[in-house]
Order: C-alpha cells, then sequence, then structure tokens
C-alpha cells in the first residue's frame, strides 16, 4: 500500500512539473526574461525570452479582463513548454502599461521568437487566441 501512495506522489509531482500556470509579472521580470527597455544601448526590440509568449496586460475591475482569464488559463496549460503567458495588472504596472500604450484593456502583446511583438486589443474567444499562437508564434500553418 505504502508503495502505491509513493508511486501515486511521484506521479502527481511529474504531472504538477509540466503543467504551467499564467506568470504574474511585474517591472522587474519584464526587464529581466522581456526586454531591458531600461538599458541605453539597448536600440531596437531584443527578446530575452526562450520560447514565444504573450503578455496580457489587465485590470481587476475589467469585466471582458475577468472573461478572459480563465481562457488564457487554459491555454497556459495546453501549451505548456511552447509558450509563456505572463500577466501584468495595468494598475500596478503602470509603466508597463504606458511602454504598450495601453489605452483600451485587455491587451496582449504577442512575442514571437525573432519578430517584432504585435498587439492584439479587445477580448476573443478561444479559438480566436490558438489561432494567434498557432500561426504568428509558433508558425503551424
Amino acid at each position: 500500500m505504502k508503495q502505491i501512495l509513493l508511486i501515486l506522489s511521484f506521479a502527481a509531482i511529474g504531472i504538477g512539473i509540466h503543467a504551467q500556470e499564467v506568470i504574474v509579472m511585474d517591472k522587474a521580470m519584464f526587464i529581466d526574461k522581456v526586454f531591458d527597455y531600461t538599458d541605453s544601448k539597448a536600440t531596437e526590440w531584443k527578446y530575452k525570452g526562450d520560447r514565444p509568449a504573450i503578455i496580457d496586460l489587465y485590470a481587476d475591475w475589467c469585466g471582458p479582463c475577468r472573461r478572459v482569464a480563465p481562457i488564457m488559463k487554459e491555454l497556459a496549460k495546453e501549451y505548456a513548454g511552447k509558450i509563456y503567458i505572463y500577466k501584468v495588472n495595468v494598475d500596478k504596472e503602470k509603466e508597463l502599461a504606458a511602454l504598450f500604450n495601453a489605452t483600451s484593456i485587455p491587451l496582449f502583446v504577442l512575442i514571437p521568437m525573432n519578430e517584432m511583438p504585435q498587439l492584439f486589443s479587445g477580448a476573443a474567444d478561444k479559438a480566436t487566441y490558438k489561432k494567434a499562437i498557432d500561426e504568428f508564434l509558433l508558425r503551424n500553418k
């Protein structure tokens, strides 16, 4: 019985390692993981990540943002190991919101590996986000 419980415990740990969540991002993480816009030597965009990413700029009071949040959680799990999904609260991270001129939310920053990021404004259904991930971020057409 102890062996079975031990095996189940290791299986649960293994599953947890592969599951990915939406990552809450602040300015320091953005500078470390995405792009250091404070570096005076950085004259053009150069993404620091090791896989494509989506940054969801949102606010807690935003209805459309709240409707999209569960979709982003599902996509983070479905695309675990393939992309990162970050979320930035525009009320707490005003400098990052200004960096992307986030005057309307939700605003999504789609960051492919070797291209300029693209902005996607407004809430959409899961199929729309999947299409953007597959065709733009992962280039699966």
